[in-house]
């Protein structure tokens, strides 16, 4: 009978697990290889304009939601193809739905960053 981990271990081991998770998403998914990008270039401009703390959290917060998004979309993606290789409607509607998940916290992030920083520039 295989030794029972604590509870310290346990979490130890999932922190391992979703940094792996992490490295895979950005190292070979081209949607998040451009949304990291696209962060870092907002994070350099708001180091530059010099964005308030209060805006540094919804800038981080959008861009953490995007990349979450997408990487669940990924997820979704992935099962779908796994679980159903041709093409069937309901695996299309899936991926649909999940894709448009991501279109929507990518609007909201746009905004987001439009309402902090067009007033730096107006």
């Amino acid at each position: 009978m295989p030794k029972k981990m604590s509870f310290l271990e346990g979490r130890l081991r999932g922190g391992k697990y979703a940094l792996k998770g992490a490295w895979i998403l950005i190292s070979t998914e081209p949607s998040i290889q451009v949304q990291s990008v696209v962060a870092g270039l907002m994070v350099l401009l708001g180091f530059y304009i010099g964005i308030t703390p209060t805006e540094w959290m919804f800038q981080i917060f959008a861009i953490g939601l995007v990349i979450s998004i997408e990487g669940l979309n990924t997820a979704a993606e992935g099962i779908a193809d796994f679980v159903h290789p041709d093409f069937h409607t309901k695996i299309g509607y899936i991926k649909d739905v999940a894709a448009g998940a991501v279109f929507i916290a990518a609007i909201t992030a746009a905004i987001t960053g439009l309402i902090i920083y067009v007033p730096y520039f107006i």
